[in-house]
């Protein structure tokens, strides 16, 4: 095939460019929404590249992926938990397990933080959901504002690594490009190898902080009762079981599963596993958290707040369906191979490669959203990541950290450091400071596990 020249880029590298500056316009630009900006933008990939015969079937290819829809199930549940105090009696219990440890109000940040993420992909959300809580227990306890806000907010913006979002934009990208390839659940538990050597990178990270600040413990009266607590909230503790044990199931014993069900059986259950998981959840939250309902327990209160999940769930479903759609059509005009055949004629080796990915994801990471990231440069990734050498899977198990985790630490977008700000109310410079040491700790974790330093054992 031809290859049609821009200056120094392939057409479609060309393409890719001019579709950046179209999102950072309306986004950056025109400050309008960032679904409006991806639907305008792939309005705009199909007259850019003159492929209307795509317009259709790109448009409404997401509806018949059960990703699509396990994204929305877990954005309700997401909903669900913020509306009742399940969030609140979960942080009650590590507080009163890790508080009296030198930083301890730290260490609640990160765990409770960790665990919510594996219930939700917005990192917004998380720091809200978990900051209201622990920034001002942590300011209390000796930590600097800014301190404060910066530790939530790396703890928080992992909700996109495990938070099912976009990382099953990345799961889908992969199996278009090695149908057939590669489980879901398998995925999944790649997912979570990698968010494991976050929390430790985050953990070391806030052990130097702490000892620098010389930050104290939480004061014995202001940690709950470890007895009440458990008594209160230790149905909570079953939540990420529930996320978990479908996952491991069918990833750890598909055989099993498959001399039970047939071959058709196994392959369905696959299929619907975290939707299942994502109805059971959002049942037993609304459960356990009943008496904390606004209004109270009843039909009509319940509906409620599923009604009032589409203010939340509606805009960030959008964004994610259409950055899919872009996808797609790159894939339908191989933009994935023309960007390949280019990278590698820079003559990059594997390091040389992970270093730039790095780098120029935490680059769009200050204006773009992940998921914009993922929409556009997604297949470009992972087929030049594998083209240099690197498990394919590896390279999509990690891009959600490097792009929408990036994303979320990165100024001036950095959603969820402003949102941790907001609680800590610490000034801008001074957060940003500090939030740049995180992004260089998170960055170098990255680049060890896509050298294969630090192993994805699944």
């Amino acid at each position: 095939m031809p290859v049609h020249m821009v200056g120094p880029f392939p057409l479609e590298v060309f393409w890719l460019i001019e579709l950046l500056i179209v999102i950072v316009l309306i986004f950056v630009a025109f400050k309008r929404p960032i679904y409006e900006a991806i639907g305008l933008a792939f309005a705009f990939t199909i007259v850019m590249t003159g492929r209307y015969d795509l317009f259709w079937s790109a448009l409404l290819g997401p509806l018949s992926s059960t990703l699509f829809y396990i994204i929305v199930g877990f954005l309700v549940f997401a909903h669900i938990l913020s509306k009742t105090r399940v969030v609140e009696k979960l942080v009650n219990i590590i507080l009163a397990v890790v508080g009296g440890l030198p930083g301890g109000a730290g260490y609640v940040s990160l765990i409770g933080s960790s665990a919510l993420a594996t219930m939700t992909g917005t990192a917004p959300g998380n720091v809200a959901a978990v900051g209201s809580i622990t920034i001002p227990t942590m300011i209390r306890s000796g930590f600097p504002p800014a301190l404060a806000a910066t530790v939530e907010m790396a703890a928080g913006a992992m909700g996109n690594q495990v938070g099912p979002g976009l990382n099953l934009v990345c799961f889908a990208i992969l199996s278009t490009l090695y149908p057939g390839q590669y489980s879901l659940s398998t995925f999944w538990l790649g997912l979570y190898v990698v968010f494991g050597w976050m929390i430790l990178q985050r953990w070391l990270t806030m052990l130097a902080f702490c000892k620098y600040y010389k930050v104290r413990p939480i004061p014995k009266e202001e940690r709950p009762n470890l007895k009440q607590a458990l008594k209160e909230g230790w149905p909570t503790l079953l939540l990420p079981v529930l996320i978990l044990g479908p996952i491991v199931i069918d990833s750890v014993f598909k055989g099993a599963v498959q001399a039970r069900f047939g071959p058709e059986g196994a392959k369905a259950f696959s299929s619907s596993v975290l939707m299942m998981a994502a109805g059971f959840c959002t049942l037993y939250a609304i459960v356990i958290g009943r008496k904390d309902i606004p209004g109270g327990f009843s039909l009509k209160n319940v509906f409620a707040m599923f009604r009032d999940s589409l203010r939340s769930v509606v805009p960030v479903s959008a964004t994610i369906y259409l950055a899919y759609a872009i996808a797609m059509v790159f894939q339908k005009i191989e933009m994935n191979e023309a960007i390949k055949t280019w990278f590698l004629g820079l003559g990059l080796n594997k390091i040389g490669w992970v270093f730039l990915v790095v780098l120029f994801t935490a680059f769009l990471g200050m204006f773009l959203p992940g998921s914009s990231q993922v929409a556009i440069l997604g297949s470009a990734i992972i087929s030049t990541g594998a083209a240099v050498g690197i498990d394919p899977f590896l390279v999509a198990v990690v891009m959600p950290a490097i792009t929408g985790v990036m994303e979320g630490m990165t100024p001036p977008l950095a959603l969820a450091m402003y949102t941790a700000m907001g609680i800590a109310k610490s000034s801008f410079w001074e957060t940003a400071k500090l939030t740049y040491v995180w992004v260089a700790a998170h960055g170098a974790i990255t680049i060890l596990i896509l050298l294969g330093v630090l192993p994805v054992w699944v």
